[in-house]
């Protein structure tokens, strides 16, 4: 059996990403789902923290998917690209294939032996995290971006009364961090 990876910060898991992730199970046996920068949270870029995401994407999956085709884990940054590929090995179950259109990802794991392929896109300029974390901020529709699910917890954990907070209180803003190509 060919097991994958999909990284991503799922900030917050919308419904693109659900997307890619059928379409990911369409070629692979199993999927894991590799949640990036995991020790962040509580920042416009990373309002949400590893167990909130790992909720929301188990949420969203187990609603339309079987559970034991994918894992959803954590991976915290090491900050040095010569082992990242060797830490991400470390937190997950093996894999044969790397699915990414991060070059950066692409290079390491390529580098590393990994078969890479790109993940397929879905309405990028509808799905895109930056501007669902931009409409919740605005107090905009955002719902309809995201699995029922996710919009729910969210909710429930006051995540869109945080992305507020963040950017009225503590945070600096930065326009360079939000920007359509931070997802």
């Amino acid at each position: 059996m060919i097991r994958g990876l999909f990284v991503g910060r799922f900030q917050p898991f919308h419904l693109g990403h659900l997307y890619v992730v059928k379409k990911l199970l369409e070629k692979v046996g199993e999927l894991i789902i590799a949640i990036g920068s995991a020790q962040y949270s509580h920042t416009f870029k990373d309002p949400f923290n590893a167990g909130e995401r790992i909720w929301m994407i188990r949420s969203a999956l187990d609603a339309e998917l079987d559970p034991r085709k994918y894992y959803v884990i954590p991976i915290p940054d090491v900050n040095d690209n010569r082992i990242w590929v060797a830490h991400v090995e470390s937190y997950t179950p093996p894999f044969q294939i790397v699915f990414s259109n991060n070059s950066l990802v692409k290079v390491l794991f390529q580098e590393a032996g990994y078969d890479i392929e790109p993940s397929p896109l879905y309405k990028r300029e509808l799905y895109c995290g930056t501007d669902i974390r931009k409409k919740i901020i605005g107090n905009e529709k955002w719902e309809h971006l995201v699995p029922e699910n996710v919009a729910k917890i969210i909710k429930e954990i006051g995540g869109d009364k945080r992305l507020r907070g963040i950017i009225k209180k503590d945070y600096v803003y930065d326009a360079a961090e939000i920007d359509s190509n931070n997802i």
